[in-house]
């Protein structure tokens, strides 16, 4: 570990990890904010596990713990996305779901009209997640112990990068199921095996972007960039482009790696980790040329 590995480590009661470098600190963030499976005491749904478990991001925090071994910082949840979404933006609740109104205006997504906002409606298609109306205080408190806290590590790691490197590299980490589902917007359509995305070239540079996309056809996978996933609030959060902070999403194809009924890793998963290890080592190599490399004028 850098002499510094433990200075911002996460407290031990903290709905987050963060696991430091391993060696010399590059401008690399991972995060994946869908990967904790700990159900909160006051979660109050009334779906059952098995539905639950279909939007955990289950093992991706542990197919990408190679990044600290690269110089890069790894942040994930220990909360589930079905309790609430650190990866949607703090305006994204669907008003259905609450006992009383909102305080603040509110502003839906698309998929927050599908049952997938800031605070599930639905577990699976017509699964609800509630058999009840949630309280103004209890979706407060949500945010307050757990959705800020994990934002605000993520934008402390990225500040800490930024300032000693005056750049930025992150990527926030997913999986997706093989198939979509009647939430999604290409229900029954089967998936490739990696999805990259950058809102639509918006929250990272697209030769970035590309060269993610390169690496990963180069290395036998099927991939799409922006489609069917453009990437969520996290990438906008993080990121600008012009002052050379780049963001990105990738979504990984469970069948690539675990048994999507069983929620439990298949053979596939010690061959994708080593490509993802492999990934790692040259997105790397990919930063340092880039500090590196003159800036034009």
């Amino acid at each position: 570990m850098t002499s510094d590995s433990n200075t911002f480590a996460a407290p031990a009661d903290a709905p987050f990890f963060i696991t430091q470098p391993a060696a010399a600190l590059l401008p690399i963030l991972f995060d994946s904010p869908h990967s904790g499976i700990a159900l909160p005491a006051d979660f109050g749904t009334s779906a059952p596990i098995t539905a639950i478990r279909t939007s955990w991001d289950a093992f991706v925090d542990e197919l990408w713990a190679g990044v600290p071994e690269q110089g890069g910082v790894l942040i994930g949840a220990h909360f589930p996305r079905a309790y609430i979404d650190a990866n949607r933006a703090i305006t994204d609740i669907d008003a259905q779901l609450l006992a009383e109104p909102w305080p603040e205006p509110l502003a839906p997504e698309k998929y927050t009209l599908r049952g997938m906002g800031l605070i599930r409606r639905d577990a699976l298609p017509n699964v609800p997640m509630y058999n009840r109306k949630l309280p103004v205080a209890e979706v407060q408190h949500r945010i307050d112990a757990y959705y800020r806290p994990y934002r605000a590590a993520l934008s402390a790691a990225a500040e800490r990068a930024y300032a000693q490197h005056g750049a930025l590299w992150h990527v926030d980490c997913h999986s997706m199921k093989s198939r979509g589902n009647e939430m999604n917007v290409d229900a029954g359509e089967a998936r490739p095996d990696f999805v990259i995305s950058d809102r639509r070239g918006t929250t990272a540079d697209p030769a970035f972007t590309q060269w993610v996309a390169d690496y990963f056809s180069g290395a036998g996978y099927r991939v799409q960039v922006n489609e069917p996933y453009q990437g969520g609030d996290l990438l906008a959060a993080v990121s600008d482009p012009a002052r050379r902070r780049h963001s990105i999403q990738i979504e990984l194809n469970r069948g690539l790696y675990m048994d999507e009924a069983a929620f439990v890793k298949h053979a596939g998963f010690d061959t994708l980790k080593r490509d993802l290890d492999a990934f790692v080592a040259a997105l790397a190599d990919y930063v340092r040329a880039q500090l590196a490399a003159p800036r034009s004028a």
